[in-house]
């Protein structure tokens, strides 16, 4: 990294950053309360809470939003006339999945041998909290902040349930910013810059199908009551095809991307496909990951093997997640879901379909004042790399509401969740070095973006 003073003083910073991180790491925020206390979610609002009145935001608040969760506000006044940038990120994280399959214990940030930090949250999206908070200190030690700073941090975000958007268009003067920042996506690769321009949208739904009064004793009905199980079992291999394409009836999945390209062997490797396990789908990656369809079965809910007795089962669930590129109208996708899902169940099985969540696709405009000054930004914090543009296929619902919310207000997604940080999975990890060259790189923006 060229040496600057906003470069000097975020590497200053790095040690506190750490265990500032670590103190973030270690609340436990997953925002499902059957699972996990809300005592833990409520700990960390407050933790950047705290964060943001030491760094003296005015109007910090704990939005109380209409899902239970809490989401975190505060405004840093600029000069005058300045423009105002909103800051987004959010503090709750996935659950930590199989805690034993962790190398080291998930709400403890750790230090290994490759230099990451690993902690459940660490990349998704605490330290993006982190990024926010050293690009302003970096600021307020270099002639201050040149612009009117608004932070928000969600408490939600990974359960989908549209807490913030909700509230959001309840206050709509709340968020409204000139130019925002979503800092919860992934430079392509480590040391890459990156500014992530489109997201997939999603739908999320629980299925429930039945067919008996009660379980049946598989030796006495076994050939001739129908199995709730198998039914299922039918209805989710529809939404595939032979190739593993996602199969929904009505649904476009033949689009491609025509930006950055994503190599066949180095997608293996991230994605960590066993050997001779084939990629499914057809396309290039980028065609199937960024630009179409994609149908995954995240849960059912029927006997484990272990204790399992020998009977026909009477009931059976799953929760489905579709995946939809920008160009397809989430709302319509779950329609069509549905519909499939309703006309593929076999032998007249009741089936009954509950829709959980569901956030519409975004695209960036990509030829705004606010990319030019973020690619000023990126080319002095990643020593003259150029930034690349990417798609990325999950979804942040908040994008499009903001959009429709603020149409005028310029976009940018950037963000700590590159491949290696294995978001969402067991070891989930940050690079300190990312970490440091993205809040460099946010710093920079902001007074080039002040400049404009």
């Amino acid at each position: 990294m060229s040496p600057n003073p906003i470069a000097e003083t975020v590497a200053s910073l790095m040690p506190g950053a750490r265990t500032e991180l670590a103190e973030l790491v270690a609340f436990k925020s997953v925002a499902d309360f059957d699972q996990f206390p809300k005592s833990e979610s409520e700990g960390a609002a407050n933790w950047v809470a705290d964060a943001l009145r030491a760094e003296g935001f005015q109007d910090v608040a704990l939005l109380d939003t209409p899902d239970g969760t809490q989401s975190v506000y505060g405004f840093l006044p600029g000069p005058e006339g300045a423009p105002t940038v909103l800051l987004y990120a959010h503090y709750d994280v996935q659950p930590p999945l199989d805690e034993t399959a962790w190398v080291t214990p998930p709400f403890e940030l750790t230090e290994r041998e490759d230099g990451r930090w690993y902690g459940r949250g660490a990349a998704d999206c605490k330290g993006g909290v982190l990024m926010h908070l050293l690009a302003v200190r970096a600021l307020k030690a270099n002639g201050g902040v040149p612009v009117n700073v608004k932070v928000i941090a969600e408490g939600s975000e990974e359960q989908g349930t549209g807490g913030l958007e909700r509230y959001a268009e309840q206050h709509p003067e709340l968020l409204k910013a000139d130019t925002i920042v979503i800092g919860d996506a992934g430079n392509f690769r480590v040391g890459l810059p990156t500014a992530t321009s489109t997201l997939r949208g999603m739908t999320l739904v629980r299925v429930q199908v039945d067919t008996l009064g009660g379980n049946l004793h598989s030796g006495q009905f076994g050939g001739a009551a129908p199995d709730a199980l198998a039914a299922l079992v039918r209805v989710l291999d529809s939404l595939r095809a032979e190739d593993g394409s996602t199969t929904v009836d009505g649904l476009a999945g033949d689009a491609a991307w025509d930006g950055l390209q994503y190599d066949e062997d180095q997608f293996r490797k991230d994605a960590k496909v066993i050997d001779g396990v084939e990629l499914i789908g057809s396309g290039t990656v980028a065609d199937r990951i960024w630009a179409r369809p994609a149908v995954t079965v995240l849960g059912i809910d029927c006997p484990p093997v272990v204790g399992a007795t020998p009977s026909v089962q009477a009931g059976a669930r799953a929760l489905i997640s579709l995946r939809v590129p920008p160009g397809t109208d989430a709302v319509e996708a779950t329609k069509l879901l549905v519909a499939h899902i309703e006309s593929h169940t076999p032998w007249g099985a009741r089936v009954q379909v509950e829709q959980i969540g569901q956030g519409q696709a975004f695209r960036a405009n990509t030829g705004s004042p606010a990319y030019a000054a973020m690619t000023e930004a990126m080319d002095v914090a990643y020593d003259g790399q150029e930034m690349q543009y990417a798609g990325q296929g999950g979804s942040i619902p908040l994008c499009n509401t903001l959009a429709s919310l603020y149409p005028e207000a310029e976009i940018l997604l950037i963000g700590l969740s590159e491949p290696e940080a294995q978001i969402h999975a067991v070891n989930e990890s940050v690079s300190p070095q990312e970490l440091e060259r993205l809040s460099v790189a946010e710093a920079l923006f902001l007074q080039k973006y002040a400049a404009i």
